[in-house]
């Protein structure tokens, strides 16, 4: 919205104006307004979520001891997280981009997937929600339409059949029937990586904001030429906007971490974590960097790995090879206290980032 001011900077001899079409002022904009945002709504919706829920998000009866003593915290905090992306992303970006609206819908609609989730276990009192099955074909749905619109308005950036590999790392093969599978993965994999990875008291948004840094940094290269050809990446107008998006995350992570930090006085729940992973994995494709993006996100992968393996290795041999799944909950069963756990991981996820900026210039 503040973009359009612009328009009227000569017109009414105002050059400071000017300085709303600029993508670096936009972004750092965006960012300190969602924390803004998440500082004055927060405190507002934890009271309306905690006097509405009473009970708060239930507890896992199999899980570490410790986290009886979080019974009662509220979930479904993602409505903060939502509110902060929408709304500042709605202020500062070109409201004319298709990948600005592309990324942020498929963060509403994935946030609306979980915050229905997350409503059946706050009112039925159980860790069973929406069926996973119905979950997975709504979110294959919204990832194949998202996917489809981007290669409809961008069929040069998407459908290219010829691709030097040495200086890319993404696929070679674009096509319809191969990308549309490729790109839901992607989607719905970051989606519920990320809702997996969100089991401890901060420990998801922090990967979640250092992921968000990397794809934003790389939205922006990617829309300027000298940058792109320097990085050897796709050079794609308009995938500055991204960063708009990109930054809102960051700030709005902020600003619910300061909530969320141990111990926490709110939950993301699913609202929040499948609304996060949807975003990410849309920036991914968006921008076509997704095995970037998978080494940035290692932690996600690592998380997502470790229940795979968990429950191939209980229905092939009857024995669980983890005390408990996903692994934040090995560790935490293996005597680590929950905030050795959450900062070692983040650490973790910061040596991912490092090892994706190296591949950049690697190729």
């Amino acid at each position: 919205m503040l973009y359009y001011l612009s328009n009227f900077g000569d017109a009414f001899s105002l050059p400071v104006l000017n300085r709303f079409q600029d993508i670096t002022f936009r972004t750092g904009g965006a960012f300190f307004t969602s924390v803004l945002i998440l500082f004055l709504l927060g405190p507002r919706i934890i009271q309306l979520l905690r006097d509405r829920q009473k009970k708060g998000q239930p507890i896992r009866p199999d899980g570490p001891a410790t986290h009886l003593k979080k019974i009662g915290t509220p979930t479904m905090g993602g409505m903060m997280i939502l509110s902060g992306i929408v709304m500042t992303t709605l202020l500062w970006a070109n409201l004319l981009s298709v990948l600005v609206w592309t990324v942020l819908a498929v963060t509403v609609l994935f946030g609306m997937i979980g915050f229905y989730d997350d409503y059946l276990k706050v009112i039925k009192s159980t860790e069973k929600g929406f069926s996973r099955r119905i979950r997975l074909i709504l979110e294959f749905i919204i990832g194949g339409i998202a996917v489809y619109v981007l290669m409809r308005t961008h069929p040069s950036h998407y459908l290219t059949e010829s691709v030097d590999l040495s200086r890319t790392v993404t696929f070679p093969f674009f096509k319809y029937l191969i990308f549309i599978p490729w790109g839901c993965f992607v989607i719905v994999a970051s989606g519920n990586a990320v809702n997996l990875t969100d089991g401890l008291d901060g420990l998801a948004i922090v990967p979640v904001m250092i992921a968000a840094f990397s794809l934003g940094a790389l939205a922006y290269l990617s829309d300027y030429q000298v940058f792109s050809d320097y990085l050897n990446i796709h050079f794609s107008v308009g995938t500055g906007e991204l960063s708009i998006i990109c930054a809102a995350a960051i700030g709005t992570g902020l600003g619910f971490l300061w909530f969320n930090a141990p111990p926490a006085t709110i939950f993301m729940g699913d609202t929040g974590s499948l609304a996060l992973g949807g975003m990410l994995g849309t920036l991914a494709v968006s921008m076509r960097h997704e095995i970037i993006f998978f080494i940035v996100g290692g932690l996600f992968v690592i998380e997502t790995i470790s229940v795979i393996i968990q429950v191939a290795s209980f229905k092939l041999t009857g024995k669980r090879l983890f005390r408990m799944a996903p692994i934040h909950h090995h560790f935490e069963q293996l005597g680590w206290k929950e905030s050795q756990v959450v900062i070692r991981f983040w650490i973790v996820s910061v040596l991912f980032f490092f090892l994706g900026l190296s591949i950049l210039r690697l190729r």
